[in-house]
């Protein structure tokens, strides 16, 4: 019995001095940790600038031409002959596609024939009433019988004139539909006809913008496919509101010389709406979006310098000895343009805010700003697909 309690005895004292062993190794960490610090995250910081902001209003249009149809013919017909290249620029009144039309023209010099034996007739008559040859009635006849004889032919000319199918404004024609030889119903497309300059671009604007646009502002077209912006002026405002979308249709007309610009396509529209403003600007990274509103870290420092990275160790990185900590700071956001938003309530003019890496971020949090590597902060970039 002596011996089960000598080992229970053992047991116990060497668990104590184990435990005594860890209990003064952590306290070791403990100790070390309280002296180094807490650990601090590494982001990178920018300074809200007070800088002028020319108001607009941005949508996306869509390009449409001037003039712009899809020409066909109005009667059957084989295609006896093409008169234009694919992708040529045409005059007004050029003729574009000829369709077989043979049995018509001989039709039309027949009436013709008809139409001028008629006025012959009229003409002699007319000399032998004066002469009292023949009566009144005779000669109406021969008057009536003339123009029933050239209604006949504008009838035919007209039939005629529908096989030859000519532009009916300038324009840019596109790809044929059609070729010789094939025959085309009434209404088939043969090619497209499109007038590139000028060109309008229709955008929507929500309706409580509508004090804020009339005809005559300019606007600035912007697209992927030019790094050139293109300039105009609005044209015309819907006086009607869409009630679905409550957004009101506005139409710009550009000037389209260099034919860049092409009807279909989709374009970024600017408007400029009033005199520039001052406003306090971040890039848009800044900003966290939450449910319950928008908010910044503002950096927090007993030291200026560490304001854009400009501290001890050199450019983009802060001092050792300086202790930053973050205090989120909830704002009220405006318009954004580009890589920019605008802090309406919230900062003042000078104070650091982080720019990336807010999620492992909390109130009060120590942080090493690092600024190698900013997110964009262009007020006018324009993004291109590479």
């Amino acid at each position: 019995m002596k011996r089960w309690i000598y080992m229970a005895g053992a047991v116990v004292l060497l668990v104590l001095v184990i435990g005594g062993i860890k209990a003064c190794s952590v306290s070791k960490v403990i100790k070390q940790f309280q002296a180094k610090g807490a650990p601090k995250f590494t982001v990178s910081a920018a300074k809200a600038e007070l800088t002028q902001w020319q108001p607009t209003l941005s949508a996306v249009a869509s390009l449409h031409a001037v003039h712009g149809a899809d020409l066909s013919s109005e009667v059957a017909g084989i295609v006896d002959a093409i008169d234009f290249e694919s992708g040529q620029d045409v005059k007004a009144g050029q003729l574009l596609v000829r369709l077989r039309a043979a049995d018509d023209l001989a039709h039309l010099e027949s009436l013709k024939a008809t139409a001028a034996l008629a006025q012959t007739v009229y003409t002699r008559d007319q000399a032998q009433l004066e002469a009292q040859a023949i009566s009144q009635t005779a000669l109406d006849n021969d008057a009536a019988n003339l123009k029933a004889a050239q209604a006949q032919v504008q009838e035919q000319q007209a039939v005629s004139d529908k096989k030859f199918i000519r532009a009916p404004f300038a324009g840019r024609v596109g790809i044929r539909a059609v070729d010789p030889g094939q025959y085309v119903g009434a209404g088939t497309k043969l090619v497209t006809l499109q007038t590139l300059d000028p060109i309008y671009a229709d955008f929507y604007l929500p309706q409580q913008d509508l004090s804020q646009i009339a005809v005559g502002q300019s606007v600035t077209i912007s697209t992927s496919s030019s790094e050139t912006p293109f300039t105009g002026k609005i044209e015309a405002v819907n006086p009607q509101v869409d009630t679905n979308t409550r957004n009101v249709q506005v139409r710009a007309r550009l000037s389209n010389p260099e034919r860049k610009l092409l009807p279909g396509m989709y374009v970024n529209v600017s408007v400029t709406v009033s005199d520039t403003k001052d406003y306090l600007t971040l890039p848009q990274t800044a900003v966290v979006y939450n449910p319950y509103g928008a908010s910044v870290y503002v950096i927090r420092s007993g030291s200026t310098a560490a304001a854009n990275g400009q501290g001890t160790k050199g450019e983009g990185q802060s001092s050792a000895s300086e202790s930053l900590t973050v205090q989120q700071q909830f704002v009220e956001v405006g318009p954004t343009r580009a890589d920019q938003v605008a802090i309406l309530k919230g900062l003042h003019q000078g104070d650091s805010v982080v720019t990336s890496g807010q999620l492992k971020l909390k109130n009060g949090a120590a942080v090493l700003i690092e600024n190698s590597a900013q997110p964009p902060n262009e007020p006018t970039r324009i993004p291109v697909n590479e």
